[in-house]
């Protein structure tokens, strides 16, 4: 009987997040006119549970963002469109969610422990972020659309920036919400907030530069003096 009734609670929370993966994929694509495609998801076949991880469906031993980047389709096929987005994840409800940037949204990352102690900083000095994405190894700053020649322009403009400081701009990916990473679950350490009317469908996003900027300064003060190691 407690097994019977295992399996119950099992397949009822199982449901319940692949509802949830569903409505966060429309809500991106729809509602925030945000590009979306699954994820390649992991390899439940490997026993991972035995040894503390989940294989990526790719099969590389070595993925660097297992279950979590696109393969079919791939990268180039994301998609607005909800009825694509529908069909995607009702083949593949469990498939993580996976946001094309570099059209509506672009994004920067640091490692997890460094964005952290970033986040607090840049809030104690009262700069505004958008929507912040933490992931078992790094956090995900979402920020406005950027160019290349934009962003060159910025950094050239400091003579410092993290240097663990990524860019997924034209071109890149991240996960989002709720999907879940090889170690652990994705979650918003700062939720999408909405935007004004004028900024169109979806969150606030600040500017590329705000957030080098921000990031600069809140290395220049840090509480020891020196500059944050990112």
């Amino acid at each position: 009987m407690r097994e019977i009734l295992g399996r119950r609670r099992k397949l009822s929370v199982q449901r319940k997040e692949r509802t949830a993966l569903l409505n966060a994929a429309l809500t991106y694509a729809e509602q925030w006119q945000w590009r979306v495609v699954p994820g390649v998801g992991f390899d439940r076949r490997a026993g991972w549970r035995a040894v503390g991880a989940q294989p990526c469906a790719c099969g590389r031993s070595t993925c660097p963002v297992p279950g979590a980047h696109p393969l079919d389709p791939g990268l180039l096929a994301a998609t607005r469109d909800p009825r694509m987005v529908r069909s995607w994840w009702t083949r593949r409800p469990d498939a993580p969610v996976v946001l094309a940037t570099g059209d509506r949204v672009s994004a920067a990352s640091l490692p997890a422990v460094a964005g952290a102690r970033a986040l607090e900083v840049m809030e104690n000095l009262g700069v505004r972020l958008g929507p912040v994405v933490a992931t078992p190894t790094r956090y995900l700053l979402l920020v406005a659309p950027y160019s290349l020649a934009d962003l060159g322009e910025i950094l050239d403009s400091h003579d410092w920036v993290p240097t663990s400081l990524r860019y997924h701009g034209d071109g890149g990916y991240v996960p989002l919400p709720p999907t879940s990473g090889s170690a652990g679950q994705l979650r918003w350490v700062r939720p999408p907030l909405p935007g004004a009317p004028a900024d169109g469908p979806g969150p606030w996003l600040p500017p590329i530069g705000t957030l080098v900027d921000a990031l600069v300064r809140a290395g220049r003060t840090a509480p020891d003096g020196d500059r944050l190691t990112f």
